[in-house]
């Protein structure tokens, strides 16, 4: 059975860091990209981040840029999101997902990936920003 699941999500006071986790499991990561998306309450779903298969490529949001790192070991099956520089507007459930292609997908400049080209999803990690 294909599945992701996230971990490393918390409550982290703003400026702190957090590194969230995806692995994979009844699958490879090593031909899919990955993306990571967040969701606020009352806010649609956005895309943050994005990593081809090979990790040659990288995407961000505009917020993040700078702030956040993706990346991925294939040999663990697993892509991370290393997070700085944590802000309150940062506080959302985080997922991954995996598509079904090497690359991210099409995006606008400055826009992470697009929820509708992911084919599959984990549960999410909570990520609360507070002092």
């Amino acid at each position: 059975q294909l599945q992701l699941v996230e971990s490393g999500g918390g409550l982290v006071q703003p400026g702190g860091s957090l590194r969230l986790s995806c692995v994979a499991s009844g699958f490879t990561l090593n031909n899919y990209a990955i993306g990571w998306f967040r969701q606020a309450p009352g806010r649609e779903r956005e895309g943050v981040s994005c990593i081809t298969d090979s990790g040659t490529r990288t995407i961000y949001e505009d917020s993040v840029e700078g702030r956040f790192t993706i990346s991925r070991d294939n040999a663990k099956n697993t892509v991370y999101l290393q997070m700085n520089n944590l802000t309150p507007e940062d506080t959302a459930v985080y997922y991954c997902a995996a598509r079904d292609s090497r690359l991210c997908g099409s995006y606008y400049v400055g826009e992470g990936p697009r929820r509708v080209d992911f084919d599959y999803w984990g549960q999410g990690t909570q990520v609360t920003v507070s002092s």
